[in-house]
């Protein structure tokens, strides 16, 4: 699916040539938090990430998901269709979310999404205070 093009436009003044960003149809949303696992507590956070993977898996709007790590620090690498997918998502893995807070901080936590989706999200996320990123160029297979 394209999701954002240019369309070139020659100055009829002058010899110039700009780009005019045209509307990216793309509406996937991905929420990108950052954890930093208390010491000695990886092993519970690697168990509790392959319960994360198994009720996730069978969510239809989830376009791909998992974990990625470098010493304590964790990441998870989440997108979702749209933010209805997105906030399906929290509302699924709400208990292991909990548990996972137990185990570590969030250290960073980011949502990225065109305007339109994220404005269906900033209310019902303002309580986890996201930084969030608005898509404006791009296209997505």
């Amino acid at each position: 699916m394209l999701t954002q093009s240019f369309q070139l436009r020659r100055s009829d003044t002058s010899n110039t040539i700009t780009a005019q960003p045209m509307a990216t149809q793309d509406t996937c949303c991905t929420i990108v938090p950052y954890f930093k696992v208390s010491a000695g507590n990886m092993p519970a956070f690697e168990r509790l990430c392959e319960q994360f993977i198994a009720r996730t898996k069978a969510e239809p709007k989830c376009l791909y998901y998992g974990f990625t790590f470098k010493g304590d620090d964790v990441h998870c690498r989440e997108g979702y269709e749209n933010a209805e997918g997105l906030l399906a998502h929290i509302e699924n893995v709400r208990l292991e979310l909990q548990e996972a807070l137990k185990l570590a901080a969030i250290t960073r936590l980011e949502v990225h999404g065109p305007e339109a989706e994220l404005a269906k999200l900033r209310k019902p996320l303002a309580a986890l205070q996201p930084e969030f990123f608005t898509l404006k160029y791009g296209f997505r297979k």
